[in-house]
């Protein structure tokens, strides 16, 4: 049996504080069991424990460190690092730093918890500036990783192998795909398309002997149809791209609904389609794939959607849980060493015979 675990909780983050928080342990342990699995809720204790009576939940499951103090979602990550010490995402983040917890998981304010995360647990290299947040992506196969999707508006070549990197180890960690394939996002699959950075990125990934089942370039389509199970790009295209494919599938959803309720035989219609449209829903639905690990930090974190149901925070607890029991860790930073050897490498000089042939 897997050993236990402790999950450290920021139970006050998000829009719904504890309610969700806690429904989302019982979700969590409805659906997978839950057996090995503690946690850790930071945060108001007699709210915590109002709602640990509602869902039957006692000190055998839960432990609860009270605090009053709580970072508003609206605050700016400076301020939050200022005034954060001792808040219930502090205090949620510090019980990873000590080895106390395994890891942890907040609906709360993005850039606050990325700044303290960051401040508090240190990057797991070197090289690394920032953590890297990736995103579930639903595709005809499954699910895709992508990644960055908003922490790193630019990002160099050794940044894009990086991603590269920690999303193959995440797909194995979380999604038991046993060889994930990966993909450099960009303006077309040939080898001469993009920007100089994702061109050498290319080049270190098929080079740089690190392991990884390499696609190659891979269009914006590419991502829904599931073409590979990891696709790489900068945090600025990735948020883009995220943002849009949510507001395409919105629109869509908008669009059904009215028209299957134009009429009393659309009605009737989609009253027959009503299994075949909850099915449909509930592969899109955000809640089923929420919870977007930082990766690159030196330790587990995972942000839930600040919106999400109690529903979407348990997916976001087993993606924690997944992470924690498995060698993602350990992975990633093999890999990062062998990265970290290759950038340092001097970059190969022609042979002589090569400098003849081009005079």
């Amino acid at each position: 049996m897997p050993s236990p675990i402790l999950i450290s909780l920021d139970a006050m983050g998000g829009d719904h504080g504890p309610p969700v928080v806690v429904g989302g342990i019982c979700d969590y342990r409805t659906r997978h069991g839950g057996e090995g699995v503690r946690f850790l809720l930071n945060g108001d204790e007699a709210a915590i424990r109002a709602e640990m009576a509602r869902c039957g939940l006692g000190d055998d499951i839960c432990d609860v460190r009270h605090t009053d103090k709580v970072v508003a979602m609206d605050e700016k990550p400076a301020t939050a690092m200022r005034r954060g010490k001792g808040s219930s995402l502090w205090n949620a983040i510090e019980a990873v730093k000590t080895g106390e917890a395994a890891a942890i998981v907040s609906a709360g304010n993005t850039g606050a918890l990325m700044a303290i995360s960051k401040l508090i647990l240190r990057m797991s290299a070197p090289g690394l500036e920032r953590p890297a947040i990736v995103a579930g992506w639903p595709t005809f196969r499954g699910v895709t990783a992508v990644l960055d999707v908003g922490a790193n508006v630019e990002s160099d070549a050794a940044q894009l192998v990086e991603f590269a990197i920690m999303g193959e180890a995440f797909m194995t960690a979380v999604h038991g795909v046993a060889s994930p394939t990966v993909g450099i996002l960009n303006v077309g699959s040939e080898d001469m398309k993009g920007h100089e950075e994702v061109r050498e990125a290319a080049r270190l990934l098929r080079e740089g002997g690190f392991g990884l089942a390499y696609h190659g370039f891979v269009e914006g389509d590419d991502i829904a149809k599931g073409t590979v199970d990891v696709v790489v790009t900068d945090g600025f295209t990735g948020n883009i791209a995220l943002k849009t494919a949510e507001g395409v599938a919105k629109f869509i959803g908008a669009l059904t609904r009215e028209a299957l309720t134009s009429s009393l035989m659309a009605k009737a219609g989609a009253a027959l389609a009503y299994p075949a449209l909850k099915k449909m829903s509930a592969k899109i639905d955000p809640n089923a794939i929420n919870g977007g690990p930082l990766l690159g930090l030196n330790g587990i974190v995972v942000k839930s959607h600040g919106g999400a149901t109690a529903g979407g925070f348990g997916a976001a607890i087993r993606i924690a849980v997944d992470l924690a029991r498995s060698d993602y860790m350990t992975k990633v930073g093999a890999s990062l060493q062998k990265l970290t050897a290759v950038l340092e490498q001097p970059p190969a000089q022609p042979s002589d015979a090569a400098m003849e042939t081009t005079k």
